[in-house]
């Protein structure tokens, strides 16, 4: 679908247009063969470049090509199907437009639809940077959750099991897609004030750095997020194998305790002479001397703090 967005500095709300025109925000969501034809044909673009905005799984890159420059990126979506907390987004700034286009309808542009967000759509540098900073300000958001969360379970570190530790790993590959889009993200956004990729003005190369300093921080918050998670892991792999070894020490020191009397029990129900089998009184020293072995293996048991 194709959406034709439109806004001047002498307008008060960006209105839907009809069809292209010069300073148009030209959105597209879940291009269709037609769709990507008289795309490339309308604005003169490069229909292979074009063409890679619908695989799901492409990587964040710019590139300088026919029509414009393209800029890869990806944004956060939860609700999805893929196995990737991240969704692509290509943003292509001609001459006289800038061309978003993606594969799922993209919840952050709803700010500058609704006119939550003040946005020109004739200024192209700025409201592409207007853009970036609304994904890089949705994956804060995103951070921020993830990192409640991670930090309620390390609350809980004493009482972790497999379903926490389930959590912990999505957790793990959702913050490994985030830094997987924002790195290289990051690596072509420095790259845009230093070469001729859009017109920028004094104030524009500003903004830009100023983005490329809050992406980078995106990036170092969910590197340090990832490494809480590693940590959580590692100390609750090892509680979990101390429980074990305590387990297995109990058990096992139960065994031995319990084998002596069972070997003393087991020789008087052998079918031989023994000694005191004519006492009266044998039953009971048995069990005496039983009672008194458990006593005193457990008394050992204790005093090396093997239970």
């Amino acid at each position: 679908m194709i959406t034709y967005y439109f806004r001047t500095i002498k307008d008060d709300v960006i209105k839907v247009m009809p069809e292209a025109r010069t300073g148009v925000w030209v959105h597209v969501v879940e291009p269709i063969e037609e769709e990507i034809t008289s795309l490339v044909q309308t604005f003169s673009l490069d229909e292979d470049i074009v063409r890679d905005a619908t695989d799901y799984y492409e990587v964040p890159r710019m590139e300088r090509s026919q029509g414009g420059t393209y800029f890869f990126t990806r944004y956060p979506l939860r609700d999805q199907v893929q196995d990737n907390a991240t969704a692509p987004l290509l943003i292509i700034v001609g001459e006289s437009f800038v061309i978003t286009i993606a594969v799922r309808e993209v919840p952050q542009f709803k700010k500058i639809i609704n006119g939550e967000v003040s946005v020109y759509t004739t200024q192209k540098a700025k409201f592409f940077i207007e853009i970036m900073n609304i994904l890089t300000a949705s994956f804060d958001r995103e951070l921020l959750r993830l990192r409640k969360a991670v930090h309620k379970d390390r609350a809980h570190l004493q009482t972790i099991g497999p379903r926490e530790i389930e959590r912990l790993v999505g957790y793990e590959s959702i913050l490994n897609s985030i830094v997987d889009a924002l790195i290289p993200t990051n690596a072509w956004l420095q790259q845009v004030p230093r070469g001729n990729h859009m017109q920028l003005f004094a104030d524009d190369i500003e903004e830009m750095e100023d983005l490329v300093i809050a992406n980078g921080q995106v990036v170092q918050s969910a590197r340090s997020v990832l490494k809480t998670i590693q940590n959580i892991r590692g100390a609750s792999e090892s509680i979990m194998t101390s429980r074990l070894n305590n387990t297995l020490r109990i058990l096992t020191g139960l065994t031995i305790i319990l084998t002596v009397p069972l070997v003393i029990t087991s020789l008087y129900g052998m079918n031989v002479p023994l000694p005191f089998q004519e006492n009266a009184y044998a039953f009971f020293f048995i069990v005496f001397l039983n009672v008194t072995l458990l006593i005193s293996l457990v008394w050992v048991f204790r005093k090396n703090q093997w239970f």
